[in-house]
């Protein structure tokens, strides 16, 4: 998908939102504000105001060049695939936007970022996604951003949408596995 992106022209008028820090994170955010999460208190919210702040930081010197921003799905998780056999068939492109490409890993991971099998699956997606398209090193370094990018949408989600049945679901504890995330990040990138 990413490779037809990048190739693909726009149709003239064509249009998409986007999911770039200011959608996620600034003044007016799509799927409202992480401080509005669920078990927020003062500490927790000084610790992702911090992520924020570095996350934000390391957005802006990643930028946002054609081969690294582009047209995504922005919601490639395992309930949007569909597996029949070899084939492979992605659903649900409501939230399809123009972001960054590793950010479709980020959201590949929706809801399981806390699992100690990630690294492995990580490795793998990247040893897959390098048989389509190049992947540098410097673009590696930073899938931990893009993973705690989607992490700290979902707080929001998860506090803008609490009447729903997934939000629920996770609760407060989404909240308290998104700080100890946060935490390790920011021993690293903050």
């Amino acid at each position: 998908m990413h490779a037809h992106a990048k190739t693909w022209r726009l149709p003239p008028g064509f249009t998409r939102h986007s999911w770039d820090y200011e959608a996620m994170f600034g003044p007016r955010p799509t799927w409202g504000r992480w401080r509005d999460g669920m078990g927020l208190d003062p500490s927790r919210t000084k610790l992702l105001a911090r992520l924020d702040a570095a996350l934000k930081r390391r957005l802006e010197s990643y930028g946002k060049s054609r081969d690294r921003y582009g047209l995504v799905h922005a919601d490639l998780r395992l309930a949007n695939l569909l597996v029949e056999g070899e084939a492979t068939r992605v659903i649900d492109f409501d939230d399809c936007g123009f972001s960054w490409y590793l950010y479709d890993l980020g959201a590949a991971l929706s809801f399981i970022e806390h699992r100690p099998e990630v690294p492995e699956w990580v490795e793998a997606w990247v040893t897959g996604y390098r048989r389509a398209a190049p992947l540098t090193q410097a673009e590696e370094v930073e899938i931990p951003t893009f993973i705690l990018v989607r992490r700290l949408l979902l707080v929001a989600w998860i506090g803008s949408h609490a009447e729903t049945e997934l939000a629920q679901s996770q609760g407060v504890p989404y909240t308290e596995g998104s700080c100890t995330l946060a935490e390790d990040y920011l021993r690293k990138f903050g």
